[in-house]
């Protein structure tokens, strides 16, 4: 039986969609029997960061991968009850008079298919509750018979949260809480107060550890309270806001771009110790009453490793599993699982050893190829011992792009899409946040640890010493702190990646080399993407980020790259064709002149998308505006500024302008166009017989 499973919003990615909020984080799965057999964010491939788009790329991945059409897939699982998705399709008809499709949520999610892939997918549609797809989607690959679960967001299917009990194949719901409730939305809304927005949590998790909750408790307290049988209630926003004004905190409120005062870190500390006590609530009250030795937690807040962490040593549970794309891209596997459950095909995968699901870079030949298409930017050899080489370079203080297998369901980098580094110097955490990530130098690195070294370096529990996904964030121990200095989070703790020979061999046989050079069975591992865009998926996209980042070296499959000089690289730039993503688009827009009535013109290029999801606007020179204008798909951008008349000091103003458009990934440059792929191998053949053969590039 072939199930693919999917979560994502109505819009195609070319659709204007300016007001979208919901349905973020889209992902189509593809399970054969119960068995996984591709899994991808429609953001890897859109590269539209938390993607809302309906999720027509990933969809078209997992097909691929499954070596079948939309035909041949028994069920469309959806993380969305019926009833919800009845009341959405309704909702959307009233609100527009010209949407002519049957105000039904069956016929509305087979429209999405309609028009994507021209197929009707209605009689296979199979609708799964939010809540209960999460669930699944963490029980089941938890390898635990039975199990309390957790499931918390922000919301889905009208409640934000539910704890249930998994025993075989029975899922037993005991508790939902309402969308008043929620601890998702609360955080949300709570950390505008440091300056952050939505899909931000992480970065004030990362804060709090600076502040002293101490200083906010009886204020945060004044806003919550435990309620009996592991109930809670929030107040609702509006008095949150009241007391904190009345506190003289909302004058106080950090802006994007302000520095950070000691009232933001108190606040961030207080803020995520309620989440912590309110969770601790609920889980206390249900192990006791249900006697579950074993915990599975699902949905967006378990993406929170402090608070996971916390659990972890808090002794209840003898076991925790959070399942590594706890948030509704994961719902997406959890529908899935759930109609290979009802419809006879289950088959329980066992504990989830790995999500290396997404995209191959492929065998070396094709890697080959894709790096001569970027001949003009990179010096490249193929390496035989590609392990030591790299081991060396992170030894000697190289940051290292490194790129292998397929990449990672989820929003974890683990060893396949991946930034390392030596992660005993403190300076690292430092360099790399500035000169590749360009955020906050207080946010930290994760460091990756040989599975069987583990217990030298953090504290861990007795059954308890795999972490393969970066769920928990562990106690380092006093020992190793000063040692893993560029990953050790300044409350001593760090979010812990185990390495095991038989998931990641080649990543395993790295981390070992650096040991035997260095002593330290540890590496600093980040995600592979710069600020602007999410992780890098293709060996083009790999490129992309480290030309227009400070990495010293990258590594793809078996092969060592370095940058051409920077006036190569300008020089190459030229012969590049540059192109824009189908989620943006040129515009000429007019605006009032302050004291003047007179009507301003500008250039810019926009996203089709919400604001969530895209930088909104980028205003572009007019010179920029003409060249893209007339951009084919075929001439390069050299060849477009002579033909309308761009020269002399105009020629390096626009140069420096699209390369700056291109690190902030509003455009990009094709290098695929002028050269066909025959071509390619024939001159990376000649190249090894010693001939000067070079391609033409327009």
């Amino acid at each position: 039986m072939l199930v693919m499973g999917i979560h994502g919003g109505e819009k195609l990615e070319q659709e204007d969609d300016p007001a979208g909020y919901s349905h973020h984080d889209g992902a189509a799965v593809l399970i054969r029997d119960g068995e996984v057999i591709a899994a991808i964010e429609e953001e890897r491939l859109n590269r539209v960061k938390h993607s809302n788009c309906f999720p027509a790329r990933a969809i078209q991945y997992c097909l691929q991968q499954g070596n079948c059409t939309l035909r041949d897939i028994d069920f469309i699982a959806t993380n969305t009850s019926e009833f919800h998705a009845d009341s959405g399709a309704r909702y959307a008809v009233m609100e527009n008079p010209r949407d002519m499709r049957a105000p039904d949520g069956r016929s509305h999610f087979s429209s999405m298919f309609q028009k994507a892939f021209g197929i009707d997918v209605r009689d296979k549609i199979y609708f799964c509750h939010h809540h209960y797809a999460h669930a699944w989607s963490a029980y089941l690959f938890s390898g635990f018979k039975t199990s309390l679960v957790f499931s918390v967001d922000g919301d889905g299917d009208g409640c934000s949260g539910m704890v249930m009990v998994a025993d075989g194949r029975q899922l037993r719901k005991l508790q939902d809480f309402k969308i008043s409730q929620s601890l998702g939305q609360m955080y949300e809304k709570l950390m505008r107060m440091v300056g952050y927005d939505r899909f931000d949590e992480y970065k004030v998790m990362g804060l709090a550890p600076y502040g002293r909750p101490e200083k906010f408790r009886k204020l945060f307290q004044q806003c919550y309270k435990l309620l009996p049988d592991g109930n809670y209630r929030l107040e609702p926003l509006m008095n949150w806001f009241a007391t904190l004004d009345t506190e003289g905190l909302t004058v106080q409120a950090r802006r994007k771009g302000d520095p950070f005062l000691q009232v933001h870190k108190d606040f961030a500390a207080a803020l995520q110790e309620m989440t912590e006590t309110i969770a601790m609530h609920v889980l206390r009250h249900y192990r006791e009453v249900t006697g579950e030795k074993r915990l599975c937690m699902a949905g967006g807040v378990a993406h929170n490793c402090s608070m996971n962490g916390k659990i972890l040593y808090s002794g209840l549970f003898d076991e925790v599993f959070v399942q590594p794309a706890a948030h509704d891209s994961g719902g997406a596997l959890g529908a899935a699982m759930a109609a290979c459950y009802e419809k006879g095909a289950f088959a329980s995968p066992g504990k989830l050893a790995h999500v290396y699901w997404g995209s191959a870079i492929g065998a070396n030949r094709d890697v080959e190829i894709a790096l001569e298409h970027w001949s003009g930017f990179l010096k490249y050899e193929r390496v035989p011992d590609i392990i030591s080489k790299t081991a060396k370079l992170l030894a000697e203080g190289a940051v290292v792009g490194w790129v292998q297998g397929r990449s990672e369901f989820g929003p974890r980098a683990l060893g396949n899409r991946s930034i390392l580094a030596d992660p005993r110097p403190t300076v690292n955490k430092l360099r790399i946040n500035e000169m590749v990530k360009k955020r906050e130098e207080y946010r930290p690195f994760a460091p990756s640890v040989l599975k069987e070294r583990i217990g030298e370096f953090f504290e861990v529990l007795p059954g308890q010493d795999e972490f393969p996904f970066m769920s928990f964030a562990l106690q380092v121990r006093a020992s190793a702190q000063e040692l893993l200095g560029a990953t050790t989070h300044v409350d001593g703790t760090a979010r812990v990646q185990s390495v095991s020979r038989s998931s990641n061999p080649k990543y395993w046989e790295l981390i070992r080399e650096f040991e035997r050079l260095t002593g330290v069975p540890v590496l600093l591992n980040t995600s592979f993407n710069n600020d602007a865009e999410p992780i890098v998926d293709s060996v083009d996209e790999a490129v992309g980020c480290f030309l227009t980042t400070g990495i010293d070296y990258l590594v793809v499959g078996d092969y060592y790259i370095q940058k051409k000089s920077p006036e190569e690289t300008r020089r190459a730039v030229l012969t590049t064709v540059p192109g824009m993503p189908p989620s943006r688009k040129l515009v000429k827009r007019t605006r009032a002149q302050f004291k003047s009535s007179a009507a301003e013109t500008y250039f810019a290029i926009e996203s089709a998308k919400s604001p969530h999801f895209a930088t909104p606007s980028y205003e572009i020179s007019s010179e920029m505006f003409q060249v893209l204008q007339g951009a084919n798909g075929l001439d390069s951008f050299q060849a477009l500024m002579r033909r309308f008349g761009v020269e002399g000091d105009k020629t390096d103003r626009l140069l420096s302008e699209m390369m700056e458009l291109w690190s902030k990934r509003i455009l990009y440059i094709n290098r695929e166009v002028p050269a066909k792929r025959e071509l390619l191998e024939f001159a990376i053949s000649s190249r090894r017989l010693g001939s000067k053969i070079s391609i033409a590039t327009p």
